[in-house]
């Protein structure tokens, strides 16, 4: 058995090593046990008033697959006609999706009835099951890259479509088309940063101390406007 700090390790070296994956799916089958640790990692996740309010679809048949695919596409097009110049550039080299190439997708859904009449702690913050359908999210991507298995979430879709392509009941939110499985490898760099969309920001700039630091408190002493 590893020790507590084997464990630490492990945990932080997969934080630091999961990638979106985009084009490196080999379309190699997952093994049943480990995706069903996975599966059972995302379901671990804590909740707001343990109401669990996820749910998931395992997406493999290829015709469902394809219309998806084909709706994401519409949509990068949609998104690429809004840019100009270098921007445009930019995106044009980049993949946002793999899903024809990965094993399977998981589509993971929120259903805010999910606990009610009264869901304990989200009273004040209506969004506080949507953060927890997050958390399984994160929860199901960290088990994954221990894994082996990259993980691609596709954003460029309409809620009302999938909705409809898989049956999902009014009131049920798709939150997250994730397309998962084995990969040559796992980037180093993310996709992003690696085609020069945007860079991660410095940890020290995201840490504030009692309150919110703004832009004034960077600057040198005496070089404040009075």
């Amino acid at each position: 058995m590893p020790n507590q700090r084997d464990g630490a390790t492990t945990l932080y070296d997969a934080i630091h090593r999961r990638r979106d994956v985009r084009g490196q799916f080999t379309g190699a089958p997952i093994p049943a046990d480990a995706l069903g640790r996975i599966l059972a990692a995302a379901h671990a996740a804590p909740s707001v008033g343990l109401s669990q309010p996820w749910d998931f679809i395992r997406v493999t048949d290829d015709r469902t697959r394809r219309a998806f695919h084909a709706h994401v596409q519409h949509e990068r097009a949609v998104f690429a006609a809004t840019l100009t110049g270098e921007r445009a550039e930019r995106f044009a080299g980049i993949r946002i999706d793999g899903i024809l190439a990965a094993s399977m997708s998981l589509v993971v859904t929120y259903d805010p009835a999910r606990g009610e009449p009264a869901v304990l702690g989200r009273h004040a913050i209506v969004d506080a099951g949507l953060y927890s359908v997050c958390l399984a999210i994160e929860n199901l991507w960290l088990a994954a890259t221990t894994e082996g298995l990259g993980v691609g979430w596709v954003s460029f879709y309409r809620e009302p479509f999938v909705r409809e392509l898989l049956a999902i009941p009014a009131g049920i939110r798709p939150v997250a088309w994730l397309c998962v499985g084995p990969v040559t490898h796992l980037e180093t760099t993310p996709d992003l940063e690696r085609h020069g969309w945007a860079r991660r920001r410095p940890l020290a700039d995201a840490v504030h101390a009692e309150r919110w630091r703004g832009r004034d408190d960077q600057l040198p002493a005496g070089s404040r406007h009075g």
